[in-house]
């Protein structure tokens, strides 16, 4: 919806608004089934919340993105298949009224919800809340068509801080925050840090099209690189959706989420001892795919 707001000086003020709730469902169920399974249920609830403001030559575009999705399998715990809570707002204003070119900035938040595991262990969470968090706050220019769902931002000059607010994490090194200083016998006789800041260049671009009739695509990728440590060597971020419309309720949604961090490694159990050892960085790689209820307001 579109709220106008006369103020004192005569000026209208417009701000866009958009709200969506939605939930994904799949549950299967057996009962004397000859070729065998177990009963399993999945949930992913998603909301997201968009706040715009353009009045004249200057834009303000705010968002809030949040995921959390679970698996219920007979015979086995409750697992987390999703967590994400994302927060960004970008500030921008252009020179002259037929201009697509903004001189913008930009800031951004991301975390998760609840504690991650290595399954089946649970006992031992490999992330949590602010365990990473991460920061991005910068200045650059922006490309906004209003006449097509198109934006990229250029960034030369970005601050990246990662949080890492457990500090048994922090003392692993995990995401890329200096380690905690041992001795020879492996007492602590420095802690980790908790927070590391970066500063370097960013790239994000988001695109969204109408390819078929009430199938939309939505592509987003985010490129970030340190001047100061491995210039050169981009974090990538990378989400591909396809949305089916099926009515005003129900769609289907199609996707994949790509990541790269060079400073985030992994835990495995590499020699079979039952503890996990740290590895270097790999891609990560989520495939998506759902069908459910979608209330947008």
């Amino acid at each position: 919806m579109v709220k106008d707001t006369t103020t004192s000086d005569s000026m209208l003020i417009y701000w866009t608004e958009k709200n969506t709730f939605g939930m994904n469902l799949s549950e299967v169920a057996f009962v004397n089934w000859h070729s065998g399974g177990n009963n399993s249920v999945s949930a992913l609830f998603y909301a997201s919340f968009d706040r715009n403001f353009q009045r004249d030559l200057t834009m303000w575009k705010n968002s809030a993105k949040l995921r959390y999705g679970i698996n219920a399998q007979e015979g086995r715990e409750i697992r987390k298949t999703e967590d994400e809570l994302r927060l960004s707002s970008s500030f921008g204003f252009r020179s002259d009224s037929t201009s697509n070119w903004y001189y913008s900035g930009k800031f951004s938040f991301n975390t998760q919800f609840s504690n991650g595991y290595k399954y089946p262990d649970t006992e031992v969470a490999i992330s949590r809340f602010m365990a990473p968090g991460y920061t991005f706050l910068g200045v650059g220019t922006e490309y906004s068509h209003p006449d097509e769902d198109l934006t990229v931002y250029l960034s030369p000059i970005t601050f990246k801080s990662t949080f890492v607010m457990d500090q048994r994490l922090a003392n692993e090194g995990m995401f890329g925050v200096q380690p905690a200083v041992t001795d020879q016998l492996g007492n602590i006789i420095q802690e980790g840090e908790n927070v590391r800041t970066e500063f370097g260049f960013l790239v994000t671009s988001e695109f969204s099209r109408e390819v078929f009739d009430n199938i939309n695509l939505n592509n987003q990728l985010s490129l970030y690189s340190d001047y100061l440590n491995k210039f050169g060597n981009v974090d990538v971020d990378w989400q591909l959706n396809v949305n089916m419309k099926v009515n005003d309720f129900v769609k289907a949604n199609v996707g994949s989420h790509i990541r790269y961090d060079d400073d985030v490694k992994f835990k495995e159990d590499t020699n079979g001892d039952g503890k996990l050892e740290t590895s270097g960085p790999r891609v990560q790689l989520k495939q998506m795919l759902g069908v459910g209820v979608v209330y947008e307001f």
